[in-house]
């Protein structure tokens, strides 16, 4: 069994998770709920360990490489970090239906990161698709979300031997894990405070009152961007570094780069208008929702479709 191999089944058992939660919403049974969290909690610790194993398996292979340094393996680790933050939650808050909203970031990343996996037939039929898009601009970000990154262990090109390179993405990709976690949050604050305003004095039944309050909803939401923008901060300050040590400059304005700093602003306008305007409920929701969706462009769209020195991360 290899490490990629774990990898379907950590998949598979977050797919599980997803259904789970739904069945719990559409149920209201606890019983369903605890099963979801203990498969949750399971997927993660298996998730951990088959990181670990690849971890041996480059060693194996002479490499002796970190696994988080090109696409496959910053995806899994996305994933990773969006099923810890959300056993976090579930430890502190004690509402799974939270993880109806957000395991399913984890699942469809784990998915898109597997998709190598899928049966001859379908995989043979992608390809003949991919093949007859042509040679266009977006033709690179097409293949690449219709085939999967691609799970193959190579040896790192010299400008991604250091340190500063893991210290960069731990720290970003743990940073995204939180704003997905804000994201999902946001589209369930969004959902209940439409059918609050249209409910008689506030009182939401049925699936909705299986929801966190709207209150504890923004509450997570203000966290979860507080924890995730200093490590966004950091992951940028390690770049720099890491950028200054394999070019020569800290900053260079490459599209990532430029990028990075956009979604860093959000973020940034998101707690300033929070500490200083008071922006609670719907406004702190869609911006969330806006910063995150800036952040996946960050980190698929830069690299799939822009030019630059992190063009690499597709490979």
């Amino acid at each position: 069994m290899t490490s990629s191999s774990l990898f379907n089944i950590v998949t598979f058992g977050y797919f599980v998770a997803m259904i789970l939660f739904l069945v719990f919403l559409a149920t209201r049974s606890r019983q369903i709920a605890l099963i979801a969290n203990v498969v949750s909690w399971v997927g993660l610790a298996l998730h951990t360990a088959a990181f670990g194993y690849r971890w041996v398996e480059s060693y194996q292979m002479g490499y002796g490489r970190i696994p988080l340094t090109n696409l496959y393996e910053s995806a899994v680790f996305f994933a990773w970090s969006v099923v810890l933050f959300y056993v976090l939650l579930d430890l502190k808050y004690k509402q799974p239906a939270i993880g109806a909203f957000v395991i399913p970031f984890a699942f469809l990343t784990m998915n898109w990161a597997q998709l190598g996996y899928l049966p001859q037939g379908i995989r043979s039929s992608l390809e003949t698709m991919a093949r007859g898009m042509g040679d266009s601009w977006y033709t690179g970000f097409a293949r690449t979300m219709l085939l999967g990154p691609g799970d193959t262990i190579e040896p790192l090109v010299p400008a991604l031997q250091s340190n500063w390179l893991t210290y960069h993405v731990i720290t970003c990709f743990i940073g995204y894990g939180a704003f997905a976690v804000a994201c999902g949050v946001s589209v369930m604050y969004l959902i209940k405070a439409r059918q609050e305003e249209r409910a008689e004095e506030g009182a939401v039944g049925g699936l909705l009152g299986l929801f966190p309050s709207i209150k504890v909803l923004d509450d997570i939401n203000y966290k979860a961007i507080l924890v995730g923008f200093p490590l966004l901060t950091l992951g940028i300050i390690t770049g720099a570094a890491w950028a200054n040590y394999a070019w020569g400059t800290y900053w260079s304005w490459d599209p990532k780069e430029t990028w990075s700093l956009i979604v860093w602003f959000i973020y940034a306008a998101f707690l300033h208008a929070r500490f200083t305007r008071g922006w609670v409920g719907k406004r702190a929701a869609w911006l969330s929702i806006f910063g995150f969706a800036a952040t996946l462009f960050c980190y698929l769209g830069v690299n799939l479709l822009l030019s630059g020195l992190h063009s690499y991360g597709g490979g």
